[in-house]
């Protein structure tokens, strides 16, 4: 027998012995007063003597983090979901039967326990026990060195002990949670509508990504999981609703990484009457808000690199891109025999299969992203790889799009949008043509969106942000598993 599993013969035993000895083993009948932060910043510059006159009782719950015995007296801490708190538990003040309970504890159980405060010799604020109550037991032993676990995947797979003993693990999803609740009110107070569209879809549509498939039994039809809402929120600009956002899953049947979760959250929103350079504005004010009200200025930390948020961002243009980071020559990579050359030259492996513009940007990808660190819109994108983008007015062999770069991470994708129906039925056609010659990542027609755009969208510009990498940009997280609760991992053996 391993000595986990000794550990947990033994609290097992425990629990029969509280169950022999009458107490309820899971009661669900205490209520405790306050949380271990009201008390700290109510009473924690309290002098010492105001402390040891205050008359009232607080109660408390939660999980034992901790003990040290001192024969007839113990100090334990213990840990809600706001911090914690020492408790002082003495046999003189619980009683012998309080005592032989929590003699009877280990740590990681949970319990309420009520009491007066004081403060230690060493000036910690403390609850002096006069009553125990067992709540839950912990039959696992709680791990010594979790955070440094050289498998990090068993922290994300047992993420209720990650959060357990890691306090700046559940920091990361509260600033997650509030960063989500001020993108809702940055948009809401500039007239955006929220709304809810198809997760379940029978044409996957609005992004160059591999769908999961699921079957409808009762219609006996095959469904895609969406893998953006884009088509369905445009056809609310048609029908009225000039500015539109959704927070909404995503699912991409694609690969895994430090940047990809298979199930991912993306903002989306849409404003008629604008264009792709209104977005970038607007996209610099989000960003902006985000990092005043959740760190108190525009820089960031990203790794050992700081990032400075304030606007104006850079805007490049993706050759110049190229020719700026990865050393191409004017001209180099205009053409799909020069830009083969220049790959080969360099040593990267393409697949040679794609159009020009694809081959482009995988390209780019390669040479060129992993040093805008600091915030940067590239621009100037082909259309082959924006079959629902404008093209430009002056040049129609580019689209209006921008994709956003911060720390070497793409975070938006943003373009002016397509409303002519003539032009997006030609583009969904020629993607179908990819589709023919093996592109599996091509859009498919859809001939419901199409008569949508019949009826007339008004000019309008769109654009879609990673909310797990925002996140990651603003808790300063290396993995997209930090910032996911549940990130998807293969089954345990």
């Amino acid at each position: 027998m391993d000595d986990v599993s000794e550990q947990m013969e033994v609290r097992r035993k425990k629990l029969l012995k509280l169950k022999e000895s009458g107490y309820s083993l899971y009661p669900n009948d205490f209520r405790p007063s306050h949380l271990t932060s009201q008390i700290v910043s109510d009473f924690g510059d309290l002098p010492d003597d105001q402390l040891s006159t205050l008359q009232t009782s607080f109660s408390l719950a939660g999980r034992i983090m901790g003990i040290r015995s001192f024969g007839k007296a113990s100090f334990f801490h213990l840990q809600d979901r706001k911090g914690r708190l020492q408790v002082y538990v003495r046999r003189d003040r619980v009683g012998e039967e309080g005592y032989q309970l929590f003699q009877s504890l280990d740590m990681g159980d949970i319990v309420g326990v009520w009491g007066r405060l004081f403060r230690t010799k060493t000036k910690e604020l403390t609850l002096e026990a006069q009553g125990l109550r067992f709540l839950s037991k912990c039959l696992r032993p709680l791990p010594e060195k979790w955070h440094g676990l050289a498998d990090v995947e068993v922290r994300y797979r047992q993420r209720y002990v990650d959060l357990m003993v890691n306090r700046e693990v559940r920091e990361v999803f509260e600033r997650r949670s509030r960063i989500i609740q001020l993108i809702r009110r940055f948009f809401e107070e500039r007239d955006f509508l929220e709304v809810e569209t198809p997760m379940m879809q029978s044409i996957p549509g609005g992004a160059a990504a591999r769908p999961f498939i699921t079957h409808h039994n009762a219609l006996n039809m095959d469904l895609y999981l969406r893998v953006a809402p884009e088509l369905f929120l445009k056809r609310l600009l048609v029908g009225g609703i000039e500015r539109v956002f959704e927070l909404n899953r995503n699912f991409r049947n694609e690969g895994i990484s430090v940047r990809h979760n298979p199930e991912f959250t993306m903002l989306e929103f849409y404003q008629a009457y604008a264009t792709y350079e209104d977005l970038m504005a607007l996209t610099e004010e989000l960003f902006v808000t985000m990092a005043e009200e959740i760190l108190g200025s525009p820089k960031v930390s990203s790794g050992n690199q700081t990032i400075d948020l304030q606007p104006p961002w850079r805007r490049l243009a993706l050759i110049e891109a190229i020719e700026e980071y990865g050393g191409a020559k004017g001209g180099e990579v205009t053409t799909m025999e020069r830009l083969r050359q220049y790959a080969q030259k360099r040593d990267l492996h393409l697949d040679t299969g794609l159009p020009y513009g694809n081959l482009l940007v995988e390209v780019f990808e390669k040479v060129v992203e992993p040093h805008l660190i600091q915030p940067t819109f590239v621009m100037g994108y082909p259309p082959e790889v924006s079959p629902l983008a404008r093209k430009n007015e002056t040049n129609p062999a580019l689209v209006d799009r921008f994709e956003l770069y911060i720390g070497g991470r793409e975070l938006a994708n943003a373009f002016s949008e397509l409303n002519d129906p003539f032009d997006q039925r030609d583009r969904f056609l020629q993607q179908a043509e990819a589709r023919k010659a093996g592109d599996e990542l091509a859009s498919a027609m859809d001939e419901d969106f199409l008569r949508a755009l019949e009826y007339g969208m008004p000019p309008a510009a769109g654009e879609g942000i990673g909310i797990d990498r925002m996140i990651m940009l603003f808790t300063n997280s290396a993995s997209i598993r930090d910032v996911i609760l549940f990130p998807l991992l293969r089954p345990e053996r």
